[in-house]
């Protein structure tokens, strides 16, 4: 731990140890541990003087680190005064951050599909739009994190994203070189290709999506993460297929209303994932049923059964169990949240949709990971 004192400082050390206390709110790691601490220097009459580099000259939470270091600093006995002056990283500095947050990672892996990865990578599919596999996805990640959880999600959605409006998210990704640091709500960390189409559509084909995806899961800073969703846009075509080339051992869940013609599209997503050899985890049923608003009975609006058909076709195309994960019900303030910004496990928590999905997130973020692709630690035994 540098000093600019004599080793016997007994206030300078425990400045220093403060210090430690303190994360950059991005990268959610201790300032002194990313070396943006350059100086701390203590005057004879305890006034301290703080000298904490940036990563980016426009870091959106400046006065966040700002506010932080100085009352972690000021709350240390012995200490008159604080004095922060903030700095900028320079370019070779940048690069040692960016080598010790991937931890010596090459640039292009991908460190989910990483044998020793313990994050559980799941893809939401549908077969076609308007099943409300988005709003699924973002009550899902808030359910997670809400259970302590290290959550990400990828926006993969690139011509119809819609993430960051239904999480709130108004602030935009940081540049750190290279890397990306992805802004956070609910306690998830999220980032979509709408973060930096300006509001521009999106016109771009198979070559260039397989690239976005690959930038969002390598470039991005996301940390030792539990879950990663992955909204994954409608139908069979170029992410799906590169989500199963990128990340081998990502797992799919199917999102299908109790519609007959839903169900026969979301199938196809299903047997999609059994060719790029990911397992099908199961699947989830939105818009069940409608509670009628005067007596409480289930109104089936779009018919029903339309989860069993795809978990009964699926099990027999797969060869294995498919689970019906969750029924979900309609409830029109799951809409209203996706267009606020407050997702509804969040406002209602106790609506009976809030409920299901909040159950559904407590069952997914228990499983254990499995053995695919991971170490035994076995040693042959000789003579054996």
């Amino acid at each position: 731990m540098p000093t600019n004192g004599s080793s016997g400082d007994q206030l300078t050390d425990a400045v220093w140890q403060a210090l430690t206390k303190v994360n950059d709110p991005e990268i959610h790691r201790p300032i002194t541990d990313l070396d943006m601490v350059e100086s701390v220097g203590v005057r004879p009459d305890g006034h301290v003087d703080v000298k904490v580099l940036l990563t980016v000259s426009g870091c959106p939470l400046r006065e966040t680190i700002n506010r932080d270091v100085t009352n972690a600093v000021g709350a240390v006995p012995g200490v008159t005064g604080v004095s922060l002056q903030l700095g900028v990283m320079s370019e070779d500095q940048r690069k040692e951050l960016q080598t010790k947050l991937r931890g010596g990672t090459p640039v292009q892996e991908v460190p989910f599909a990483k044998a020793g990865s313990l994050t559980r990578v799941y893809g939401i599919a549908s077969g076609k739009g308007g099943v409300g596999k988005s709003s699924v996805t973002v009550n899902l990640a808030v359910s997670l994190a809400e259970q302590g959880l290290s959550v990400g999600v990828v926006d993969a959605d690139i011509y119809g994203h819609s993430v960051p409006r239904m999480l709130g998210v108004t602030a935009g990704p940081t540049p750190v070189g290279e890397m990306i640091m992805p802004p956070e709500a609910y306690g998830v960390k999220v980032i979509s290709i709408g973060m930096f189409a300006g509001g521009k559509p999106v016109t771009w084909r198979g070559p260039m999506l397989h690239r976005a995806l690959q930038q969002f899961l390598v470039d991005v800073y996301w940390g030792d993460l539990d879950v990663l969703l992955l909204d994954l846009p409608p139908g069979t075509g170029d992410v799906a297929i590169s989500l199963g080339q990128l990340i081998p051992n990502s797992e799919i869940l199917v999102v299908t209303t109790p519609q007959v013609a839903a169900a026969e599209v979301a199938e196809r997503a299903g047997v999609v994932a059994q060719m790029l050899r990911q397992r099908v985890a199961g699947v989830i049923e939105n818009m069940s049923w409608l509670p009628c608003p005067h007596c409480g009975e289930q109104i089936d609006v779009f018919g029903s059964g339309g989860g069993e058909a795809v978990t009964s076709a699926l099990a027999k195309t797969l060869g294995h169990d498919v689970p019906l994960l969750a029924q979900v019900p309609l409830d029109v303030r799951l809409r209203e949240g996706g267009d606020n910004g407050r997702p509804l496990v969040v406002d209602h928590p106790d609506s009976p949709a809030a409920e299901v999905l909040r159950d559904l997130a407590k069952r997914l973020g228990s499983r254990s990971r499995g053995l695919v692709g991971r170490s035994l630690n076995l040693t042959p035994v000789s003579g054996a």
